[in-house]
């Protein structure tokens, strides 16, 4: 099969990997750029847990001064992977959920216990930090990265992906559903995928594409990619 990955490269290194050794032709589109932004450094020991939702929130993070033992919170488990490899020894892992996320926090971390620190970037799909102030938590929001869309597709790609429509596409977030939707739109390849699935994490990222005519449209969690291929 032919798969087309929208990440940035250093998150789809392994699946281009794992893809590529089972015999699949795979192809690179980066649909979004991860920009870090500079914050104010914060005293991390007033905190007593910390929140991740995206990996490039501990990428883009100054991790010197966290207690590695700290509770730590994130979204999935490709975010787990990036806080252990980073140090991170008491982590709680939802399932690529938000919404589950916030659950595992309400039961696992006692709000008279401290404050937490939610980092993010500077778009967030969710009212997490909004949900648990309401519930009763000290909160702070640190915000140290920012997302931007590719504008452009190299005109040699453009060629090779007329010639050779993939048969899967994966889509991480509403932020590269947007983008893919407005490249598509750009070169004129609107009706070019009634032959490809498109997986997509979670149903407001597939909402968006949902103008464009796939094949099938499949709802994943991170770590499940090569499960799917199983599926179609």
């Amino acid at each position: 099969m032919h798969i087309l990955l929208t990440r940035p490269l250093d998150d789809s290194k392994e699946l281009i990997l794992r893809f590529s050794s089972l015999g699949h032709k795979v192809s690179h589109l980066p649909v979004i750029k991860i920009e870090p932004i500079k914050y104010d450094e914060p005293d991390y020991s007033q905190f007593k847990g910390v929140i991740f939702t995206s990996s490039n929130a501990i990428k883009n993070l100054n991790l010197t001064k966290v207690d590695k033992k700290i509770e730590c919170y994130c979204v999935g488990s490709a975010t787990e992977k990036v806080a252990k490899l980073n140090g991170f020894q008491n982590i709680i892992s939802a399932e690529g959920n938000v919404n589950n996320l916030k659950e595992l926090i309400l039961q696992n971390f006692d709000s008279k216990n401290g404050s937490l620190l939610y980092v993010s970037g500077e778009v967030v799909s969710s009212r997490l930090d909004k949900d648990l102030i309401s519930e009763g938590y000290s909160l702070k929001r640190l915000i140290n990265y920012t997302v931007s869309s590719t504008l452009e597709i190299k005109e040699e790609f453009r060629a090779e992906l007329k010639k050779s429509i993939p048969d899967i596409i994966y889509v991480y977030s509403e932020n590269s559903a947007k983008s893919l939707f407005n490249l598509i739109k750009k070169y004129d390849l609107l009706d070019s995928w009634m032959d490809t699935n498109l997986m997509c994490m979670g149903e407001k990222s597939s909402s968006i594409l949902n103008e464009i005519k796939w094949k099938k449209i499949f709802l994943f969690n991170p770590g499940e990619e090569e499960f799917l291929l199983y599926k179609i």
